[in-house]
Protein backbone atom coordinates (compact mmCIF):
# COMPACT_ATOMS: atom_id res chain seq x y z
CA UNK A 1 0.00 0.00 0.00
CA UNK A 2 2.81 2.38 0.89
CA UNK A 3 4.57 1.70 -2.42
CA UNK A 4 1.38 2.57 -4.31
CA UNK A 5 1.04 5.85 -2.41
CA UNK A 6 4.67 6.78 -3.14
CA UNK A 7 4.24 5.97 -6.83
CA UNK A 8 1.10 8.11 -6.95
CA UNK A 9 3.02 10.98 -5.33
CA UNK A 10 5.77 10.61 -7.96
CA UNK A 11 3.18 10.78 -10.72
CA UNK A 12 1.59 13.93 -9.27
CA UNK A 13 4.98 15.61 -8.81
CA UNK A 14 6.06 14.58 -12.31
CA UNK A 15 2.88 15.89 -13.91
CA UNK A 16 3.14 19.21 -12.03
CA UNK A 17 6.80 19.72 -12.91
CA UNK A 18 6.08 18.71 -16.50
CA UNK A 19 3.50 21.50 -16.87
CA UNK A 20 5.87 24.18 -15.58
CA UNK A 21 9.33 22.99 -16.72
CA UNK A 22 8.95 21.17 -20.03
CA UNK A 23 7.87 24.31 -22.01
CA UNK A 24 10.90 26.22 -20.70
CA UNK A 25 13.11 23.27 -21.47
CA UNK A 26 11.83 23.15 -25.07
CA UNK A 27 12.38 26.91 -25.45
CA UNK A 28 15.91 26.54 -24.13
CA UNK A 29 16.63 23.77 -26.61
CA UNK A 30 15.38 26.02 -29.49
CA UNK A 31 13.16 23.21 -30.65
CA UNK A 32 11.17 23.88 -33.83
CA UNK A 33 7.48 23.97 -34.02
CA UNK A 34 6.55 21.94 -30.97
CA UNK A 35 2.96 23.13 -30.73
CA UNK A 36 1.71 19.59 -30.29
CA UNK A 37 4.07 18.88 -27.40
CA UNK A 38 3.90 22.35 -25.90
CA UNK A 39 0.45 21.64 -24.45
CA UNK A 40 -0.35 21.49 -20.71
CA UNK A 41 -1.98 18.09 -20.97
CA UNK A 42 0.82 16.61 -23.03
CA UNK A 43 3.57 18.07 -20.81
CA UNK A 44 1.78 16.79 -17.71
CA UNK A 45 1.63 13.28 -19.17
CA UNK A 46 5.30 13.45 -20.22
CA UNK A 47 6.39 14.62 -16.75
CA UNK A 48 4.31 11.92 -15.05
CA UNK A 49 5.75 9.28 -17.40
CA UNK A 50 9.34 10.37 -16.70
CA UNK A 51 8.80 10.26 -12.92
CA UNK A 52 6.99 6.95 -13.20
CA UNK A 53 10.11 5.51 -14.81
CA UNK A 54 12.15 6.94 -11.92
CA UNK A 55 10.03 5.01 -9.40
CA UNK A 56 11.53 1.72 -10.56
CA UNK A 57 14.77 2.52 -8.74
CA UNK A 58 13.71 5.33 -6.39
CA UNK A 59 10.57 3.78 -4.80
CA UNK A 60 12.47 1.31 -2.60
CA UNK A 61 14.80 3.89 -0.96
CA UNK A 62 11.90 6.29 -0.43
CA UNK A 63 9.74 3.49 1.04
CA UNK A 64 12.52 2.49 3.44
CA UNK A 65 13.03 6.11 4.46
CA UNK A 66 9.31 6.57 5.18
CA UNK A 67 9.20 3.36 7.23
CA UNK A 68 12.27 4.43 9.19
CA UNK A 69 10.73 7.85 9.89
CA UNK A 70 7.47 6.19 10.98
CA UNK A 71 9.21 3.80 13.36
CA UNK A 72 11.30 6.62 14.81
CA UNK A 73 8.22 8.72 15.49
CA UNK A 74 6.40 5.76 17.07
CA UNK A 75 9.33 4.92 19.34
CA UNK A 76 9.90 8.55 20.35
CA UNK A 77 8.18 9.69 23.59
CA UNK A 78 5.07 11.72 23.01
CA UNK A 79 6.58 14.67 24.91
CA UNK A 80 9.54 14.78 22.49
CA UNK A 81 7.25 14.78 19.46
CA UNK A 82 4.86 17.29 20.99
CA UNK A 83 7.41 19.87 22.12
CA UNK A 84 9.50 19.37 18.99
CA UNK A 85 6.42 20.06 16.86
CA UNK A 86 5.55 23.14 18.90
CA UNK A 87 9.09 24.44 18.50
CA UNK A 88 8.98 23.74 14.75
CA UNK A 89 5.71 25.64 14.46
CA UNK A 90 7.10 28.73 16.19
CA UNK A 91 10.31 28.51 14.15
CA UNK A 92 8.38 28.45 10.87
CA UNK A 93 6.20 31.31 12.12
CA UNK A 94 9.28 33.45 12.81
CA UNK A 95 10.72 32.52 9.41
CA UNK A 96 7.47 33.54 7.69
CA UNK A 97 7.41 36.92 9.45
CA UNK A 98 11.06 37.63 8.60
CA UNK A 99 10.59 36.45 4.99
CA UNK A 100 7.50 38.67 4.67
CA UNK A 101 9.62 41.64 5.72
CA UNK A 102 12.38 40.69 3.24
CA UNK A 103 9.90 40.68 0.36
CA UNK A 104 9.92 44.46 0.52
CA UNK A 105 13.58 44.45 -0.56
CA UNK A 106 13.65 44.48 -4.34
CA UNK A 107 16.73 42.28 -4.67
CA UNK A 108 16.19 38.93 -6.44
CA UNK A 109 18.53 36.95 -4.20
CA UNK A 110 17.16 38.45 -0.99
CA UNK A 111 13.43 38.03 -1.66
CA UNK A 112 13.69 34.58 -3.27
CA UNK A 113 16.57 32.59 -1.80
CA UNK A 114 16.65 34.16 1.67
CA UNK A 115 13.08 33.13 2.67
CA UNK A 116 13.84 29.52 1.79
CA UNK A 117 17.06 29.51 3.81
CA UNK A 118 15.34 31.24 6.72
CA UNK A 119 12.53 28.64 6.66
CA UNK A 120 15.06 25.80 6.88
CA UNK A 121 17.17 27.56 9.52
CA UNK A 122 14.38 28.71 11.86
CA UNK A 123 12.43 25.48 11.41
CA UNK A 124 15.50 23.49 12.50
CA UNK A 125 16.28 25.83 15.40
CA UNK A 126 12.66 25.83 16.58
CA UNK A 127 12.48 22.04 16.56
CA UNK A 128 15.79 21.70 18.43
CA UNK A 129 14.82 24.27 21.06
CA UNK A 130 11.43 22.67 21.64
CA UNK A 131 12.96 19.19 21.74
CA UNK A 132 15.87 19.97 24.07
CA UNK A 133 13.94 22.29 26.40
CA UNK A 134 11.05 19.86 26.91
CA UNK A 135 12.12 18.99 30.47
CA UNK A 136 12.20 22.65 31.51
CA UNK A 137 8.82 23.29 29.88
CA UNK A 138 7.32 20.23 31.59
CA UNK A 139 8.75 21.41 34.91
CA UNK A 140 7.17 24.82 34.38
CA UNK A 141 3.74 23.30 33.73
CA UNK A 142 4.15 20.86 36.63
CA UNK A 143 5.00 23.64 39.09
CA UNK A 144 1.97 25.61 37.96
CA UNK A 145 -0.29 22.59 38.30
CA UNK A 146 1.27 21.60 41.63
CA UNK A 147 0.73 25.08 42.98
CA UNK A 148 -2.93 24.98 42.02
CA UNK A 149 -3.31 21.50 43.53
CA UNK A 150 -1.66 22.57 46.77
CA UNK A 151 -4.01 25.53 47.03
CA UNK A 152 -7.01 23.25 46.49
CA UNK A 153 -5.75 20.76 49.09
CA UNK A 154 -5.05 23.55 51.56
CA UNK A 155 -8.51 25.00 51.00
CA UNK A 156 -10.15 21.61 51.43
CA UNK A 157 -8.02 20.97 54.51
CA UNK A 158 -9.22 24.20 56.09
CA UNK A 159 -12.81 23.23 55.30
CA UNK A 160 -12.29 19.74 56.71
CA UNK A 161 -11.24 21.33 60.00
CA UNK A 162 -14.91 22.23 60.59
CA UNK A 163 -16.45 19.68 62.96
CA UNK A 164 -20.19 20.37 63.03
CA UNK A 165 -21.90 19.08 66.17
CA UNK A 166 -25.47 17.84 66.14
CA UNK A 167 -27.90 17.97 69.07
CA UNK A 168 -27.59 14.32 70.09
CA UNK A 169 -23.80 14.36 70.41
CA UNK A 170 -23.91 17.56 72.48
CA UNK A 171 -26.44 16.09 74.93
CA UNK A 172 -24.44 12.83 75.04
CA UNK A 173 -21.49 14.76 76.47
CA UNK A 174 -18.67 12.41 75.48
CA UNK A 175 -17.59 14.81 72.74
CA UNK A 176 -16.21 17.16 75.42
CA UNK A 177 -13.93 14.42 76.79
CA UNK A 178 -12.83 13.55 73.24
CA UNK A 179 -11.96 17.20 72.57
CA UNK A 180 -10.05 17.36 75.85
CA UNK A 181 -7.88 14.38 74.91
CA UNK A 182 -7.03 16.00 71.56
CA UNK A 183 -8.50 13.29 69.34
CA UNK A 184 -10.92 15.78 67.76
CA UNK A 185 -9.00 18.51 65.94
CA UNK A 186 -9.94 21.62 64.05
CA UNK A 187 -12.76 24.06 64.71
CA UNK A 188 -15.86 22.98 66.59
CA UNK A 189 -18.89 24.53 64.85
CA UNK A 190 -22.24 24.82 66.63
CA UNK A 191 -25.00 25.94 64.24
CA UNK A 192 -27.50 28.46 65.56
CA UNK A 193 -30.40 26.14 64.70
CA UNK A 194 -28.86 23.43 66.91
CA UNK A 195 -28.62 25.91 69.79
CA UNK A 196 -32.28 26.81 69.28
CA UNK A 197 -33.26 23.15 69.39
CA UNK A 198 -31.25 22.68 72.60
CA UNK A 199 -32.92 25.69 74.16
CA UNK A 200 -36.32 24.36 73.12
CA UNK A 201 -35.52 21.01 74.76
CA UNK A 202 -34.23 22.76 77.90
CA UNK A 203 -37.52 24.71 78.17
CA UNK A 204 -39.66 21.61 77.77
CA UNK A 205 -42.32 20.80 80.36
CA UNK A 206 -41.09 17.20 80.39
CA UNK A 207 -38.56 16.83 83.22
CA UNK A 208 -36.43 14.27 81.34
CA UNK A 209 -36.26 16.39 78.21
CA UNK A 210 -35.54 19.52 80.24
CA UNK A 211 -32.65 17.83 82.02
CA UNK A 212 -31.21 16.58 78.72
CA UNK A 213 -31.41 20.05 77.18
CA UNK A 214 -29.72 21.67 80.16
CA UNK A 215 -27.04 19.02 80.13
CA UNK A 216 -26.36 19.84 76.48
CA UNK A 217 -26.01 23.56 77.24
CA UNK A 218 -23.64 22.76 80.13
CA UNK A 219 -21.52 20.62 77.80
CA UNK A 220 -21.28 23.49 75.29
CA UNK A 221 -20.21 25.90 78.04
CA UNK A 222 -17.52 23.46 79.09
CA UNK A 223 -16.23 23.04 75.52
CA UNK A 224 -16.19 26.79 74.96
CA UNK A 225 -14.69 27.94 78.27
CA UNK A 226 -12.60 25.10 79.67
CA UNK A 227 -11.14 23.35 76.65
CA UNK A 228 -8.34 24.70 74.47
CA UNK A 229 -10.16 24.26 71.20
CA UNK A 230 -11.59 26.79 68.78
CA UNK A 231 -15.38 27.05 68.91
CA UNK A 232 -17.52 29.00 66.43
CA UNK A 233 -21.24 29.66 66.26
CA UNK A 234 -22.65 29.40 62.74
CA UNK A 235 -25.31 32.10 62.47
CA UNK A 236 -26.76 31.01 59.13
CA UNK A 237 -29.98 29.08 58.70
CA UNK A 238 -31.89 27.30 55.95
CA UNK A 239 -35.44 28.59 56.05
CA UNK A 240 -36.60 26.24 53.30
CA UNK A 241 -35.60 23.18 55.38
CA UNK A 242 -37.54 22.22 58.52
CA UNK A 243 -35.61 19.27 59.96
CA UNK A 244 -32.48 20.05 61.97
CA UNK A 245 -30.71 16.92 60.65
CA UNK A 246 -31.36 18.00 57.06
CA UNK A 247 -29.97 21.44 57.86
CA UNK A 248 -26.81 19.83 59.27
CA UNK A 249 -26.32 17.79 56.10
CA UNK A 250 -26.87 20.90 53.95
CA UNK A 251 -24.37 22.91 56.01
CA UNK A 252 -21.78 20.14 55.80
CA UNK A 253 -22.20 20.01 52.01
CA UNK A 254 -21.83 23.76 51.60
CA UNK A 255 -18.77 24.06 53.85
CA UNK A 256 -17.25 20.64 53.10
CA UNK A 257 -17.21 20.10 56.85
CA UNK A 258 -17.60 16.95 58.97
CA UNK A 259 -20.75 16.11 60.93
CA UNK A 260 -20.09 14.80 64.44
CA UNK A 261 -22.98 12.72 65.79
CA UNK A 262 -24.03 9.59 67.64
CA UNK A 263 -27.37 9.39 65.84
CA UNK A 264 -27.48 6.17 63.82
CA UNK A 265 -30.05 7.47 61.32
CA UNK A 266 -28.19 10.75 60.72
CA UNK A 267 -25.02 8.72 60.21
CA UNK A 268 -26.72 6.73 57.44
CA UNK A 269 -28.16 9.85 55.80
CA UNK A 270 -24.69 11.45 55.71
CA UNK A 271 -23.20 8.33 54.15
CA UNK A 272 -25.92 8.22 51.49
CA UNK A 273 -25.38 11.89 50.61
CA UNK A 274 -21.56 11.55 50.55
CA UNK A 275 -21.08 13.80 53.58
CA UNK A 276 -18.16 13.13 55.92
CA UNK A 277 -19.36 11.99 59.33
CA UNK A 278 -17.74 11.05 62.64
CA UNK A 279 -19.86 8.80 64.83
CA UNK A 280 -19.00 8.85 68.54
CA UNK A 281 -20.46 5.35 68.90
CA UNK A 282 -18.06 4.06 66.25
CA UNK A 283 -15.18 5.50 68.24
CA UNK A 284 -16.50 4.03 71.48
CA UNK A 285 -16.92 0.62 69.86
CA UNK A 286 -13.42 0.80 68.44
CA UNK A 287 -11.80 1.35 71.85
CA UNK A 288 -13.92 -1.20 73.75
CA UNK A 289 -12.19 -4.40 74.84
CA UNK A 290 -12.57 -7.08 72.20
CA UNK A 291 -14.87 -9.92 73.23
CA UNK A 292 -14.57 -13.08 71.16
CA UNK A 293 -16.96 -16.05 70.91
CA UNK A 294 -16.00 -18.70 73.44
CA UNK A 295 -14.77 -16.26 76.09
CA UNK A 296 -16.10 -16.48 79.62
CA UNK A 297 -17.67 -13.46 81.37
CA UNK A 298 -19.00 -12.89 84.86
CA UNK A 299 -22.20 -10.83 84.69
CA UNK A 300 -25.36 -10.04 86.64
CA UNK A 301 -28.64 -10.62 84.86
CA UNK A 302 -30.90 -7.66 85.66
CA UNK A 303 -34.03 -8.13 83.55
CA UNK A 304 -35.72 -10.36 81.02
CA UNK A 305 -35.28 -9.96 77.29
CA UNK A 306 -37.72 -9.61 74.40
CA UNK A 307 -37.54 -13.23 73.34
CA UNK A 308 -38.65 -16.24 75.36
CA UNK A 309 -36.40 -17.11 78.33
CA UNK A 310 -33.88 -14.39 77.50
CA UNK A 311 -32.07 -12.42 80.17
CA UNK A 312 -30.36 -9.04 79.83
CA UNK A 313 -27.10 -7.92 81.44
CA UNK A 314 -24.69 -5.05 80.89
CA UNK A 315 -20.93 -4.64 80.99
CA UNK A 316 -19.33 -1.73 82.84
CA UNK A 317 -19.07 0.24 79.59
CA UNK A 318 -22.79 -0.17 78.89
CA UNK A 319 -22.57 -2.97 76.35
CA UNK A 320 -25.73 -5.06 76.42
CA UNK A 321 -25.46 -8.83 76.82
CA UNK A 322 -28.35 -11.02 75.73
CA UNK A 323 -28.25 -14.26 77.72
CA UNK A 324 -30.11 -17.16 76.14
CA UNK A 325 -32.03 -19.19 78.73
CA UNK A 326 -31.07 -16.51 81.25
CA UNK A 327 -34.48 -15.49 82.51
CA UNK A 328 -34.24 -17.86 85.48
CA UNK A 329 -31.06 -16.08 86.62
CA UNK A 330 -32.48 -12.56 86.94
CA UNK A 331 -30.93 -10.85 89.98
CA UNK A 332 -28.05 -13.36 90.11
CA UNK A 333 -24.40 -13.13 89.09
CA UNK A 334 -23.44 -15.98 86.81
CA UNK A 335 -20.66 -17.00 84.45
CA UNK A 336 -21.58 -17.05 80.75
CA UNK A 337 -19.89 -18.12 77.55
CA UNK A 338 -19.96 -15.69 74.61
CA UNK A 339 -21.59 -17.22 71.52
CA UNK A 340 -21.52 -14.25 69.12
CA UNK A 341 -20.91 -10.50 68.93
CA UNK A 342 -22.93 -8.04 66.85
CA UNK A 343 -21.26 -4.65 66.32
CA UNK A 344 -22.82 -1.76 64.38
CA UNK A 345 -22.77 2.05 64.38
CA UNK A 346 -25.72 1.91 66.80
CA UNK A 347 -23.65 0.01 69.36
CA UNK A 348 -22.44 -3.45 70.22
CA UNK A 349 -24.48 -6.42 71.43
CA UNK A 350 -23.11 -9.64 72.90
CA UNK A 351 -24.98 -12.95 72.86
CA UNK A 352 -24.11 -15.53 75.50
CA UNK A 353 -25.27 -18.70 77.24
CA UNK A 354 -24.99 -19.57 80.95
CA UNK A 355 -21.90 -21.62 81.62
CA UNK A 356 -23.80 -23.94 83.95
CA UNK A 357 -26.28 -24.71 81.16
CA UNK A 358 -23.41 -25.40 78.78
CA UNK A 359 -21.86 -27.83 81.29
CA UNK A 360 -25.15 -29.67 81.78
CA UNK A 361 -25.55 -30.07 78.02
CA UNK A 362 -22.03 -31.46 77.69
CA UNK A 363 -22.50 -33.87 80.60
Amino acid sequence: MLRRIIQACFLIIGGTLGIFLIPDLLALMNAGDMTLINNPYVTAVLGALIFYLLTFWAVDPVTNFVKWAEESLIKAPITDVLFGSVGLFFGLLVAFLVGFALNAIQVPVVNTVAPTLLTLLFGYLGFQVGFKKRDELLGLFSRSKKKGTEEEVEKEGRAREWKILDTSVIIDGRVADICQTGFLEGTIVIPQFVLEELQHIADSSDVLKRNRGRRGLDILNRIQKELKIKVEIYEGDFDDIQEVDSKLVKLAKLTNGVVVTNDFNLNKVCELQKVAVLNINDLANAVKPVVLPGEELSIQVIKDGKEHNQGIAYLDDGTMIVVEEGRDYIGKRIDVLVTSVLQTSAGRMIFAKPKQLEKSIIS
